[in-house]
């Protein structure tokens, strides 16, 4: 094991500043506007319980304060999407997930199939449970993924940067939004 003074964030600039490092590329899905003028799809995902609890699972044995998992009810305040996200609810699929991964038990893979998807892009929080979770099973999965930085975040940047910094490594491009928007206004028309 490689030991450092250096920290997670300062690992993390290191990594993204390398102009050699070999990335996984761009493919058929990206931010929610862009995909939806190109006819890609858009996903979002949410965690909800039962008042129970049980549908939670062993997840929801891990702590047990008001802001713990199982206690994310249906209908409550925090099952809902940010009202700052613009869904459309006509066109997006939504899906609600019990599992830190989108893929785990919920439609996700059938309809990249569908859509004959090759690349995964991963937005939201928190970077080092859901954020990660998904972007390894992308990877598993053979998708291409990218994990815009500017588009996830966590509850400390400890873990939001030593998770980035691992992403980066293993699993995922992490990339400027920029640079992904750029690539996406280059499809239309492609």
């Amino acid at each position: 094991m490689e030991t450092s003074d250096l920290t997670a964030r300062q690992i993390y600039e290191q990594i993204k500043s390398n102009p050699t490092r070999a990335r996984f590329g761009f493919g058929t899905n990206q931010l929610a506007h862009a995909f939806r003028a190109l006819n890609w799809p858009v996903v979002w995902t949410h965690v909800a319980y039962m008042e129970s609890g049980e549908d939670c699972g062993i997840w929801g044995t891990r702590t047990d304060t008001p802001d713990s998992l199982q206690n994310i009810k249906f209908g409550s305040q925090r099952s809902e999407f940010d009202d700052r996200l613009e869904i459309d609810h006509q066109r997006d699929a939504i899906y609600c997930k019990k599992m830190p991964s989108a893929f785990f038990e919920t439609p996700l893979q059938s309809l990249c199939v569908w859509h004959k998807v090759d690349t995964v892009v991963i937005t939201g929080g928190s970077t080092s449970g859901c954020i990660r979770a998904t972007a390894v099973d992308s990877l598993s999965r053979g998708y291409r993924t990218i994990v815009p930085e500017q588009c996830v975040a966590d509850k400390h940047e400890s873990y939001h940067f030593a998770n980035l910094t691992d992403l980066a490594l293993k699993y995922a491009d992490v990339l400027d939004v920029a640079e992904v928007l750029d690539w996406l206004s280059s499809q239309e028309g492609a």
